[in-house]
């Protein structure tokens, strides 16, 4: 070679190590490893903290010479005579380390799967990215992938390496933005995160990862490379019931819960394993057929009950590993209860050692702050058009059904991400490509995803909580729809919980909070909430919203759930209510369960589980739920005196339903009916058995042969005091067809 091309390549290899010295490099395999063959050949490895370092060989262990001060060392000669990937061993003080060289490794993803990747359409990414355990040219270890698409440089830092980005810098795949790097014979339970310097500004951060399976315990923020889960599951029955079940007629009565605060221990917190056994027994007893968590996917601060994420594919560690977790699921579905998972793909948190300026850029985030930043909420908001974050999102998605079997999401603050405008003054925000405030970059990916896991996981619920009138979110995507299963019925709730507000006396001027509801109630899959949102920030416990004294104010409660259980459209409460809790909830403690000495809340617990079993047993109340079949009015005018009577109707007959929302009892009150051969009182929310003043009409109403309100009978029944009455026809009760 003529000397002034070797002093050039002389210059350049000297650049290139340079910029691996400076911890600078995209891809330090071009310097370090095993290079050349034959008497030629050089191994090179970079390990700055080494006092020496050796290479173990046929012959025996061979030190490397060291050749820059700052770490380098080499070891001239025939790579025959070493492993293809050396096993090396780096003397630091008195203590000595064995590990194998991670950059004698070739890529180990395809060109294919970043192909994919970059497309937007790698929705099970979760499989690759992250730290995986990884099996390469027959070596164990863990196989970590990134994407960081604005890195000059991208180093994975743990304990093992005393958190030095220098020394395991990982090697760039081109204009993917993906960056990888395999690091045999890495032990499970190990920390790590990953430290990125900026292309442009130079700027190093160091993030967790993304797609990090496990973290340390908060206020602790390293990622932790999880062991392969090695969990035997028992579900195989649930999941093919479900998967070919007829979900739109089935009972969904769903107990929202929020994990750390439902039941504790002391001041602890109760684990996975604990919590699936108490909180099973629990909802069995009370016959709900749905358990629904505040998200449990991992979060750093508690006060936010784990809608600000930073760890989308983990479960939180606060009560426990992912294994535990499996476990709390598995139990639920071994009895029979289904489990949804709230999941928060509107915002993520600013917190610097997660998403916000991933590498240094805007690139989970919009970088313009009116498309990237909720500021009511004080985080950003996700760039759904970008391809790559819609990978990670729908990932996400997929991934808590398929590792952890769970039966539902329901997908957080949808309203947020449909309109550019939402929660905006005029003037701060931007217009999309029509000048319309739809967020067409949203409503694509939410469509998406939901016709993805509708295809690929039959049975699971798809469930937004979407609070305007945006048409057909519950409407297959194919019809115009956004695809999900089921929406959360906003307006109900607002207008019930206006309507029990006001004092009885002043209820007849607010009747149509009542009626409202059923001009719309089966324009989408409704599901009816009482839930967390309405109980905190000061609005106090459903049952301090009751009005009255405190027999009327239970009374007003019981009411209000028999309203609820009998209205069109799936249920859930959330925690507390069931038996009347008296003060709105906080996340700091465990529920009041100590109130449940008391009759009144010991009668409210009472009745809303017999509540669920009426709703669960009687066809007429569940079957229809969607569909105006399954609903009629018998009289919603009756304003003057707060009287509501309609039926629920389903393919084994029907139920009348009359609500009484004043305290006073009404004698002789006539409604029309639909059968001729009587009626029975099977339930009654003023009983004694829940604390009320026992106003009944007895086990047997006589019909009368004369039409009234449409119907071509009637009846005479008494009408307890801010109570409800169910009412079956006779020969159903006898004929068992409920």
């Amino acid at each position: 070679m003529p000397p002034n091309r070797l002093a050039q390549d002389n210059l350049y290899f000297n650049q290139e190590l340079d910029r691996v010295l400076d911890a600078r490099h995209h891809d330090p395999f071009t310097v370090l490893g095993v290079h050349g063959a034959g008497e030629k050949g050089c191994l090179r490895v970079f390990r700055p903290l080494a006092d020496a370092v050796w290479v173990i060989t046929d012959q025996g262990r061979t030190a490397l010479k060291r050749q820059r001060p700052e770490g380098v060392f080499e070891l001239e000669g025939d790579p025959a005579h070493w492993s293809a990937h050396p096993t090396l061993i780096e003397q630091r003080g008195a203590a000595q380390q064995e590990f194998m060289d991670p950059y004698s490794f070739w890529p180990q993803l395809s060109q294919a799967w970043l192909d994919r990747f970059h497309t937007g359409e790698c929705f099970d990414a979760y499989r690759v990215m992250g730290a995986r355990p990884w099996v390469a040219d027959g070596v164990a270890g863990a196989l970590f992938v990134v994407w960081a698409p604005n890195a000059e440089r991208v180093s994975v830092v743990g304990d093992f390496n005393q958190w030095d980005g220098r020394v395991h810098a990982m090697r760039s795949r081109g204009s993917s933005g993906v960056w990888e790097l395999f690091l045999p014979g890495l032990m499970p339970q190990t920390l790590y995160k990953y430290e990125i310097r900026n292309r442009d500004s130079g700027e190093v951060v160091t993030k967790a990862d993304p797609y990090g399976r496990s973290f340390e315990l908060r206020p602790n923020t390293a990622s932790c490379y999880a062991a392969p889960a090695e969990y035997q599951w028992q579900d195989d029955l649930w999941l093919q019931k479900w998967a070919r079940a007829d979900w739109l007629h089935q009972p969904h009565a769903i107990y929202e819960v929020h994990l750390g605060s439902w039941r504790r221990r002391g001041d602890e917190f109760l684990n996975y394993r604990e919590l699936a056994h108490q909180l099973v027994d629990y909802v069995l007893d009370m016959g709900f057929t749905h358990l629904e968590l505040l998200p449990v996917t991992e979060f750093p601060f508690d006060g936010s009950w784990g809608y600000q994420v930073t760890g989308f594919f983990a479960p939180t560690s606060r009560f426990g590993d992912i294994n535990d977790f499996k476990y709390f699921v598995d139990h639920c579905h071994r009895h029979g209860i289904g489990v949804i998972l709230d999941w928060v793909p509107a915002h993520f948190p600013k917190d610097a050692h997660a998403l916000a300026r991933f590498d240094g850029t805007c690139l989970y985030e919009h970088d313009n702050p009116q498309r990237g930043e909720h500021r009511d909420w004080g985080t950003l908001i996700f760039n759904y058009g970008r391809n790559e974050v819609r990978n990670f999102l729908v990932s996400s998605a997929r991934f808590w059904l398929d590792e952890f079997h769970i039966d539902g999401l329901r997908v957080d603050a949808v309203a947020s991400m449909l309109y550019l405008d939402y929660s905006r003054e005029p003037g701060d925000w931007a217009p999309n490509q029509y000048g319309g405030n739809e967020n067409l970059e949203a409503i694509h990916f939410l469509r998406r995803a939901n016709e993805c896991i509708h295809q690929d996981f039959p049975g699971v619920l798809m469930v937004a909580e979407e609070s305007t009138a945006w048409p057909q979110v519950s409407r297959p995507v194919y019809l115009g729809g956004l695809g999900f299963s089921m929406k959360w019925n906003m307006g109900w709730m607002n207008d019930s919980l206006r309507y029990f507000n006001q004092d009885p006396v002043h209820r007849q001027y607010h009747h149509e909070n009542l009626t409202f509801s059923l001009l719309y109630a089966f324009s989408e899959n409704f599901v009816l909430p009482l839930s967390h949102d309405e109980v905190v920030h000061g609005k106090g416990s459903l049952l301090q919203k009751m009005p009255g004294d405190g027999w009327q104010q239970f009374a007003n409660l019981r009411l209000l759930f028999t309203y609820l259980f009998t209205h069109p459209g799936k249920k859930l409460l959330f925690m507390g209510g069931e038996f009347g809790q008296g003060r709105e909830w906080s996340h700091d403690g465990q529920l009041d369960w100590h109130l449940l000495e008391y009759p009144w809340q010991r009668g409210t617990q009472q009745l809303v589980r017999d509540l669920n079993r009426l709703y669960r047993q009687w066809p007429a109340l569940h079957q229809f739920d969607f569909e105006e079949q399954g609903f009629r009015w018998i009289d919603c005018h009756d304003s003057s005196q707060s009287v509501v009577s309609y039926l629920r109707q389903g393919d084994a007959g029907h139920l009348v339903v009359v609500l009484n929302f004043t305290p006073v009892v009404r004698h002789d009150y006539r409604i029309g009916v639909p059968e001729r051969d009587g009626y029975g009182e099977i339930f009654n929310s003023d009983s004694e058995y829940y604390g009320g003043s026992n106003v009944s009409n007895g086990t047997w109403i006589q019909v009368r042969n004369e039409p009234l309100m449409q119907q071509p009978y009637s009846i005479s029944i008494t009408l307890p005091p801010l109570g409800g009455i169910v009412l079956a026809p006779v020969h159903q009760l006898s004929g068992g067809n409920h």
